[in-house]
């Protein structure tokens, strides 16, 4: 580990104090702020801009890693492999705290501007991240932003038919945008990108990379482990697209926010949600909660979905308002809130994504 010396620290904590007043809590335009190739790996910025910065010296060889969320953080471990002893990783969302609320603490600034590898989503959510990667810090550090990993497969964030706007008004399909999407001088990106296990498994080539350049002594191994997991993945990816072909519906309806848009694409779902991914809304109104109800009467849908830790109260009222009033109400896990203590309780990317195709069987 790279250890700092007190007087090193304190420079940094002074030299590293952001305004957090002005950051978004939202999804948005990639905010990554760092030039970088189309591999969406960048090197710390005082190793490019060629400082001289001091770097203080270390007292462990222990690789430091610093994760934003959860799935990155359970990559890595997973491409690790038996290495993970020797490595000090770090999940900086452990606390069941949203992304798109998170607000760093310097102690946060500080790991991810010392350690040797960042992976970040690198929206909105991470408009924090520009002014650390450009601060002082560890000179090798390498950063893996995963919008920029996907490049043009990142989508477009979209208001489709019945879904409530930052005005509150459910969105007509006669209005719609020719393409679904918002205008451009408002564009909009969905960060929500671990939730395709295509996605997923291209992130972990691009992780075993660094972590190999980071580690020759390793690489073999880790390449190994990126291999057999990607396996992993391709057979539940399989799992998912015979699921839905063998399925008697092709829509999901949440009656609340939709960050599962890379799924749903996917496997060719069409969907309907109340807000999209990103929306802060709580609330929904009469017009979204009647449209969402006429749609289940029309599909004859028997669920209504929702996300993690709702409170299902939209949900609820959009079945009241049904000719039937007997839908289920199904929750899927976006991953967005896990806890440390769900990860030592053996949580995984895979047994989550698992559990949410279990209970798309049920819904479809």
């Amino acid at each position: 580990m790279h250890k700092l010396t007190n007087k090193f620290r304190k420079l940094f904590l002074a030299a590293a104090t952001i305004s957090t007043a002005g950051l978004l809590a939202g999804c948005g335009v990639s905010a990554s702020g760092v030039e970088s190739d189309n591999s969406g790996v960048t090197e710390s910025q005082s190793e490019a801009n060629g400082s001289e910065q001091n770097y203080a010296g270390s007292d462990s060889q222990k690789l430091q890693i610093v994760a934003t969320i959860f799935p990155e953080y359970d990559w890595v471990k997973e491409i690790l492999g038996e290495q993970a002893d020797n490595v000090e990783l770090t999940l900086l969302l452990g606390n069941g705290t949203d992304m798109h609320s998170f607000q760093p603490t310097m102690e946060d600034i500080l790991k991810v501007s010392t350690c040797d590898i960042f992976i970040y989503v690198g929206g909105e959510s991470d408009a924090w991240v520009a002014d650390v990667l450009k601060g002082a810090g560890n000179p090798n550090r390498k950063a893996i932003n995963l919008m920029e990993v996907l490049g043009d497969q990142v989508k477009e964030e979209e208001i489709v038919e019945g879904m409530q706007d930052e005005d509150g008004h459910a969105h007509e399909d006669g209005h719609a945008h020719e393409d679904g999407h918002t205008h451009d001088d408002d564009l909009e990106y969905d960060e929500h990108v671990w939730l395709s296990l295509k996605n997923a498994s291209l992130f972990c080539d691009t992780i075993a990379s660094i972590l190999a350049d980071a580690d020759p002594e390793h690489s073999k191994l880790y390449q190994q482990n990126a291999d057999a997991y990607e396996e992993r993945l391709a057979v539940l990816d399989q799992e998912y697209k015979t699921t839905v072909e063998q399925s008697q519906f092709k829509t999901v309806l949440f009656a609340d926010r939709f960050p599962f848009r890379y799924l749903t694409d996917d496997y060719e779902l069409t969907y309907y949600a109340a807000f999209t991914g990103c929306s802060a809304e709580t609330d929904a109104s009469f017009e979204t909660i009647t449209f969402l109800a006429g749609k289940l009467d029309e599909l004859k849908l028997p669920v209504v979905f929702t996300i993690e830790n709702s409170d299902q109260k939209i949900a609820k009222a959009v079945i009241e308002n049904t000719k039937t009033k007997d839908q289920k109400i199904l929750s899927l896990n976006s991953m967005q809130s896990v806890t440390k203590k769900e990860v030592e309780e053996g949580t995984t990317y895979l047994s989550i994504m698992e559990n949410n195709l279990e209970i798309l069987k049920e819904a479809l």
